[in-house]
């Protein structure tokens, strides 16, 4: 028997009375849209991991703050051969036997808040900070070019068919194919060293674009293929039939009946392409194909902190955990994004408690 999740609301305020009120700029209407949100505003485990995404994007956002008003030092600047005052004791940044300070906390009124990293004895506090700047800044663009990208390709794949099918389906195979860490490496490495130089275009070795790029390349696949299958089974849909027999063309049909149908489902792969390329960027970081020294990211901080495991393991940790929390929270927002999204989920049995839920009784 289906039961209805929150009779007590639905008795007392009608059907909508179990879902929360939009927020503004948002219709009140029963659209899908809003149905979406209703649907998502339920999940809250979702919920609550979006919260601690967007607690993380303050934090990092916050970090000139941090440098400037507490801390007083950059992301890259040295204290070697500094002496900190904590608690009327003096202590050293870096002992001659080169191994850095540990955490402070407020001990020295925010500076050394982590302590201090390998020989160099920057603040580690504001390098976590402004790493998970560049971490998250590669994560976003690089999957913006890479959702981009891959939408265009499987617009193109799926519409025309054919010889164009044909190739783009073989060069994304072929991408799929490869190792994509051990290529990303090569090709990291390479361009690190030499840049990039393609026409007008040039870019110099170490900067993050270059791990933009190279992840942007290898990921496409991930998101051309799936995309490419829907197109082909939305141009069988008679909607896109009629756009063809009223004289629409090929750009018209493709971007203006299309690729709106497609919508959720590149919202759902955008959200979980950013956790896959942090994830990327960690790895080439951290073998030193990805974000090249001074500049800091949180793969950057892991192998740095990997040398002092045994003493600080701090170092190394930290940066581990923000990676975990970042990329934990976007596939969870990326899973209730797709349930929510997901028309066919309107309803939907779960057991509790021994009886079957309907997930989607007032919708």
């Amino acid at each position: 028997m289906a039961i209805d999740p929150q009779p007590e609301a639905l008795a007392a305020g009608g059907p909508d009375a179990a879902f929360p009120p939009a927020p503004e700029g948002v219709s009140g209407e029963r659209g899908p849209w809003y149905l979406a949100y209703k649907r998502f505003i339920r999940n809250r485990l979702a919920v609550a991991f979006l919260i601690l995404f967007f607690l993380i994007i303050v934090f990092v956002l916050a970090a000139p703050l941090w440098a400037n008003n507490v801390a007083h030092t950059g992301p890259n600047q040295s204290h070697t051969l500094e002496k900190l005052h904590v608690n009327g004791e003096v202590h050293e940044v870096v002992t001659p036997e080169g191994r850095p300070i540990g955490p402070q906390w407020f001990g020295a009124g925010g500076k050394f808040f982590l302590g201090a990293d390998s020989r160099l004895g920057r603040d580690e506090m504001v390098r976590l900070m402004y790493g998970g700047r560049t971490s998250l800044f590669i994560g976003v663009v690089s999957g913006l070019i890479t959702t981009i990208a891959a939408v265009i390709l499987g617009l193109l794949a799926g519409y025309y068919k054919g010889w164009v099918d044909a190739i783009i389906a073989r060069t994304l195979d072929i991408l799929w194919s490869l190792p994509v860490l051990l290529f990303g490496i090569a090709l990291g490495v390479s361009l690190a060293v030499g840049g990039l130089k393609i026409g007008p275009l040039t870019i110099e070795g170490g900067s993050i674009w270059i791990p933009i790029f190279v992840i942007s390349i290898f990921t496409v696949p991930y998101i051309a293929r799936p995309i490419r299958g829907e197109v082909l089974a939305l141009g069988e849909k008679e909607f896109v039939e009629a756009a063809i027999a009223q004289g629409a063309g090929s750009l018209r049909v493709m971007f203006g009946e299309i690729l709106p149908n497609l919508a959720s489902t590149i919202i759902v792969f955008f959200a979980l392409n950013i956790a896959n390329n942090m994830l990327f960027e960690a790895a080439l970081s951290f073998l030193g194909a990805g974000v090249q020294p001074p500049n800091s990211s949180w793969g950057t901080m892991i192998s740095i902190g990997e040398e002092l495991l045994t003493t600080q393991p701090l170092l190394a940790i930290i940066p581990g955990v923000m990676i975990l929390m970042t990329v934990l929270s976007l596939n969870i927002v990326g899973d209730g994004l797709r349930d929510a999204l997901d028309p066919r989920s309107k309803v939907r049995l779960e057991a509790r408690a021994g009886m079957v839920e309907r997930e989607g009784a007032s919708v």
